[in-house]
């Protein structure tokens, strides 16, 4: 009989983001701070892909600029938000699937796989997680208003396609053995 607390789904979303921080400084990075509107939206992408097997990342994983078109209620995830998807062209939605979201693992996925360039990379400042059964979905934002995801600025279809990338647990860990 096991005496570890079992999270919840918050206290993971905190610990996944704390070791997103902790790596952004370790490779000199300033800390991604909070942002409501990417936290809102990547809860609504966890929710909406949260009966799919992880197995089903497979189809985002082969052709990473499908996965808008895969959800296909993004325009209404995203109005969920308050966010208008015509006219943000940065940002960036990383969703990984993890049986039980076991942290180390969910950390691998994102620091051992092609999302560490979005993770290196300084132009992203603001930082929403959401989770949902074995789907764990970080959404990056930037400080220009065409990735704040601000009352003035919005996600768009279109332009979030080209970074919007899915990882999948067995792809990752096979390609880091």
């Amino acid at each position: 009989m096991s005496i570890v607390p079992k999270l919840s789904s918050t206290e993971k979303e905190d610990l996944i983001l704390k070791g997103i921080n902790k790596y952004r400084k370790s490779v000199n990075v300033s800390e991604l701070a909070e942002n409501d509107k990417a936290s809102c939206l990547a809860d609504e992408i966890a929710d909406d892909l949260e009966d799919q097997p992880c197995s089903g990342a497979d189809k985002f994983a082969d052709d990473p600029t499908r996965t808008v078109t895969e959800l296909v209620n993004f325009p209404k995830l995203a109005n969920k938000c308050d966010i208008n998807i015509t006219t943000t062209t940065d940002g960036v939605i990383l969703p990984v699937c993890v049986p039980d979201l076991v942290s180390e693992l969910v950390l691998g996925n994102y620091t051992h796989s092609p999302y560490k360039k979005f993770l290196k990379d300084s132009k992203y400042s603001g930082t929403g997680v959401g989770s949902e059964g074995a789907w764990i979905v970080v959404v990056l934002t930037t400080d220009k208003p065409t990735g704040s995801f601000s009352a003035a600025t919005s996600l768009a279809a279109f332009g979030i396609v080209q970074a919007l990338v899915v990882s999948f647990l067995g792809s990752v860990v096979a390609l880091l053995y």
